[in-house]
């Protein structure tokens, strides 16, 4: 009984940063040859990189990826080019006008920064437009469905440079290339967008592993053209206190039998059942145990495939293959949002939230109103009811990232 609970919460975990995008990466792909272009120019001493904000004249307001808004102010010298998503330099750049920016538009600006870091006086301006960002988004989403596979690292062989994953108790080797993209989630990362240029090294044997390129004829070797990996905590309990002006909550655990303190952050993704939509979960889930879905008795809480089957995910839970596995990800759309007021002592959740620096984590995903679900298993060991979380990336359903 405890595999269809696995897919229904690794469902829900990979479900809740499905908005994310590729935005900072892009802008990134484009240090090498931007960065050798411009060492030339004495102006190109500052950067920022963001989202316009606003337009009003020649001044831009900037939002930034991180930090307080930045006013950019563009002159007649200034130099404005639009490029694709994906581009690596500037060679298939276009020129434009300001006019031609648009709210929403990703820009990357050199120039130089005022005394305060408030304003930048702009030498240089690299837009994508928001469209075109949007269009991108959708191509990765579709193309990790269809290409990526997520797990637990089993092992991490540097010198053969390969990973090898759980995915649904069937190990993979991931084959890390020389043009393999690799990064990592910060410990107290709760987006994709955080996730920073990384080493094979950093990567260890536990940590959940994300990865995208082309499967073997048999499924048990992916060639890696991408691959994220990051250590996360995983945890079912109940909530002793909540505390709003910290904007924290006070969980027991049920897996280990402690108290845990877990921040709230705007990021923070906070979902709620409906009584009734909890009860048909585990109804379905109970209907799904009894069935003999394949992977129910699968060892550590994942679920297994038959050998040789289309590649996936380990928390491919979402419906429509063979199986008849209980449509979660459709059924998880449509989880209204909650905040941390809607949270009461008591209330049991499930959560995934990063490991923390200082042990205490961040939550990055938190589904509340789900007691139904955790009595479906009652013989359940804690840890069975957990399972390996997916990476927050784009992800149309769980079978990517």
């Amino acid at each position: 009984m405890t595999a269809p609970i696995n897919r229904f919460l690794a469902c829900f975990f990979s479900l809740a940063t499905a908005a994310s995008t590729f935005v900072v990466p892009v802008f990134c792909s484009l240090s090498s040859g931007v960065q050798a272009q411009e060492a030339a120019s004495p102006t190109a001493a500052s950067k920022a990189i963001g989202a316009i904000k606003t337009i009003s004249g020649s001044a831009i307001t900037l939002s930034p990826d991180s930090g307080p808004d930045v006013t950019v102010t563009v002159q007649p010298a200034t130099q404005l080019l639009r490029i694709a998503p994906g581009e690596k330099n500037l060679s298939n750049a276009t020129p434009i006008q300001l006019q031609d920016l648009q709210v929403g538009d990703r820009i990357r600006v050199t120039g130089k920064l005022s005394d305060d870091n408030h304003s930048l006086v702009a030498a240089k301006i690299i837009a994508i437009k928001h469209s075109d960002l949007e269009a991108r988004h959708q191509q990765d989403l579709q193309d990790w469905q269809k290409r990526g596979v997520d797990g637990l690292a089993k092992a991490v062989d540097v010198a053969a440079r390969t990973v090898t994953i759980s995915v649904r108790s069937k190990e993979i080797v991931v084959h890390i290339q020389a043009t393999t993209v690799i990064r990592r989630y910060p410990p107290d990362s709760v987006k994709f967008d955080d996730a920073k240029p990384s080493t094979l090294a950093e990567i260890h044997p536990g940590d959940q592993v994300r990865a995208r390129g082309d499967r073997s004829a048999d499924g048990g070797e992916l060639a890696a053209e991408e691959i994220v990996s990051g250590s996360f905590r995983n945890v079912a309990g109940t909530i002793n206190s909540v505390d709003a002006a910290a904007s924290t909550l006070s969980i027991h655990d049920l897996l280990s039998k402690k108290t845990l303190v877990i921040k709230i952050t705007a990021d923070s993704q906070l979902r709620q059942l409906s009584p009734e939509m909890a009860q048909r979960i585990a109804m379905r889930l109970k209907g799904a145990a009894a069935a003999g879905m394949p992977g129910a008795s699968a060892p550590n809480g994942q679920t297994s495939r038959p050998a040789g089957a289309p590649g996936g995910s380990a928390q491919n839970g979402g419906g429509g293959r063979p199986g008849g596995a209980p449509d979660f990800q459709q059924m998880l759309s449509r989880v209204p949002a909650i905040s941390l007021a809607d949270l009461h002592k008591g209330d049991a959740v499930v959560l995934v939230s990063t490991e923390g620096a200082a042990g205490e984590g961040t939550v990055i995903s938190l589904l509340s109103g789900v007691e139904p679900i955790l009595q479906a298993a009652p013989g359940a060991s804690s840890s069975s009811i957990l399972t390996p979380w997916s990476l927050s990336a784009p992800s149309g359903d769980a079978g990517g990232p």
